[in-house]
């Protein structure tokens, strides 16, 4: 059914008249006529009684009436939500964050509130692996993780580099050094995260292309257990630098982790062949803007 039709049929009845119905609508009387007529050919049933006093509905004509004006209002209900969702004055927005990463986010999400209050922003907390899984599964629109991203049906932006470092008990007897080459990892008993964390994957790697199987002294899924632990002399924990600066390292050996230069490289992830709404592409930009103030580096540009 002819949308356009509908509206001029209906605007015709309202007035009783074609040619108020045409000044209202700021058409020719011979284009509603026009219009109307198709409309009845397509319900397959005269819709108007034309009389010289003006017109009025028939018993269908009625029908169609009280249905058009419906579906007239409906169509406007459309065009309002689109116009506010595209305007970010509306909608709800997912966004997966791995445990390790959400203390960067605290002034994205601040700004993003502040931007767009109507937005309902909600956080999901799972590891790198888990948000990835996500993402690519369509549970999530965007999420972060830890790159280089497993899955390659994903697009990936960077927008932070951040060394690791080793942690290990005050009475160490590397204490005292600044950095630590990644090769002596070998001879260390490590603190590593469990292997559903993205971080733990890229040590793994590192492990493989130097040659060497770790000696993993306890897995967990908490990055301060590993820090408590590390204190106690259980071992030694790599971890990044914005927990580093979170923690009293004063009594606890820290070595900057070395030769491979190691970076902790944490990255946007979203679907490279699915649609991503206005309120993710939002959030993106206001990552971007916000991590941008912070290092002075900006992320490559948000492909359509």
């Amino acid at each position: 059914m002819d949308i356009r039709a509908l509206r001029y049929f209906v605007e015709t009845v309202r007035r009783a008249s074609f040619t108020q119905a045409a000044e209202a609508l700021y058409v020719t009387q011979s284009t509603i006529s026009k219009m109307v007529r198709q409309l009845e050919d397509e319900i397959g049933a005269p819709l108007l009684i034309r009389e010289a006093r003006g017109v009025h509905t028939t018993d269908v004509g009625q029908i169609v009436y009280e249905r058009g004006q419906e579906i007239l209002a409906g169509m406007r209900r459309i065009a309002l939500e689109v116009q506010e969702t595209t305007g970010l004055v509306r909608g709800t927005l997912t966004v997966g964050i791995p445990p390790m990463v959400n203390l960067l986010f605290t002034p994205v999400v601040q700004r993003f509130r502040e931007r767009y209050p109507a937005i309902d922003l909600q956080l999901r907390e799972a590891t790198g692996q888990g948000v990835e899984r996500l993402v690519a599964s369509g549970e999530l629109e965007v999420g972060a993780t830890i790159l280089p991203a497993d899955h390659p049906e994903l697009v990936t932006q960077a927008f932070g580099d951040y060394p690791l470092w080793v942690v290990g008990p005050g009475r160490s007897p590397l204490r005292g050094r600044k950095t630590l080459p990644f090769a002596q990892l070998a001879e260390l008993p490590l603190l590593m995260l469990d292997e559903d964390f993205a971080l733990t994957r890229r040590l793994r790697q590192a492990f493989r292309s130097a040659g060497f199987a770790p000696k993993v002294a306890t897995h967990s899924a908490h990055w301060d257990f590993l820090v408590s632990m590390a204190s106690a002399g259980l071992g030694y924990a790599v971890l990044p630098d914005p927990l580093i600066k979170r923690l009293k390292t004063a009594d606890m050996c820290l070595m900057r982790l070395v030769k491979p230069d190691l970076k902790w490289q944490v990255g946007h992830i979203w679907p490279r062949e699915r649609y991503i709404s206005h309120a993710a592409r939002a959030w993106l930009e206001v990552c971007d803007e916000v991590m941008n103030d912070r290092s002075g580096t900006g992320a490559e540009p948000i492909s359509s």
